[in-house]
């Protein structure tokens, strides 16, 4: 049984694989066509067992007849459905081509990426030197911490001498706190490291006792912060095998934009018009 997932890939896999069966013809490989087998027509196109060879490999599930006539058949239905398109000249129309030319444009990139990631392999130095910068960045202690976002300095100031003479920190939060995302908690942002906030912040959490309230308001890109330290404990580390793999693929990601930053820096760009 073909899985929706698998049907999926197929979709996408489909044109790949009747422009490579094309390909062929047009060498001319006498050996390529006879290997080639034909396995089924649809009004008179031919498909080729080579399709068939080529979606296999990229579905990456085990080689079996039944996947095998699952794939053809739905082959035939995608080239039912093409001739059809065809017919109806939808392939020429303007919007489609564009959005054709864009997804084999997509292709072709992801493709070309993958080929400059492989030529740079992460090495185990690198791998084991990315694992240490981030567990040094991420500190040795997280920290559990309430705030209060608010637009001004004095706005943070008045906020903070309310707290002093006693004020609930939660009801102020959630009447006066501009940071949707923790107003309604009372301000509560839960448990993080300290590198989970800009920089202002982080300074200020760091340099508070526990229960302790800001009396000095914390500005950031945000707005003014009055923050409370409630609780702090020794973090905990995933070892380098719980996380390598996501290491790799951080630095893979890294190459492949500095591959794409070095190839506009070297690209003759001229922008022509400052409003597209």
């Amino acid at each position: 049984m073909i899985t929706a997932a698998a049907a999926a890939a197929m979709l996408a896999l489909a044109g790949t694989a009747s422009a490579q069966h094309h390909n062929d013809q047009n060498m001319g490989s006498a050996a390529s066509a006879s290997a080639d087998k034909t396995v089924a027509f649809v009004n008179g196109r031919p498909i080729k067992r080579s399709e068939i060879d080529l979606i296999v490999r990229e579905l990456h599930q085990p080689d079996t007849p039944r996947l095998r006539a699952g794939i053809r058949d739905k082959l035939i239905e995608l080239d039912v459905l093409m001739q059809e398109a065809r017919h109806r000249r939808i392939t020429d129309r303007e919007g489609v081509r564009f959005q054709a030319d864009n997804a084999a444009r997509s292709v072709y990139i992801q493709a070309l990426l993958r080929d400059e990631i492989a030529k740079h392999k992460p090495t185990e130095a690198q791998i084991q030197a990315e694992y240490d910068r981030e567990v040094k960045l991420a500190g040795d202690k997280e920290y559990k911490v309430h705030h209060i976002l608010v637009k001004t300095e004095q706005q943070a100031q008045d906020i903070i001498a309310e707290l002093n003479k006693g004020a609930s920190f939660s009801a102020l939060a959630k009447k006066d706190s501009l940071d949707p995302g923790s107003a309604s908690n009372g301000g509560a942002l839960g448990w993080a490291p300290a590198a989970a906030y800009v920089r202002p912040f982080a300074d200020a959490v760091t340099g508070l006792h526990k229960g302790q309230v800001s009396q000095t308001p914390v500005h950031t890109q945000f707005g003014w912060h009055v923050i409370r330290l409630d609780d702090e404990r020794p973090i905990h580390n995933p070892s380098l095998d719980e996380v390598k793999s996501h290491i790799v693929q951080a630095l893979e990601q890294r190459e492949a934009q500095q591959f794409i930053a070095s190839l506009k820096q070297k690209a003759s760009v001229k922008i022509v018009s400052a409003n597209p």
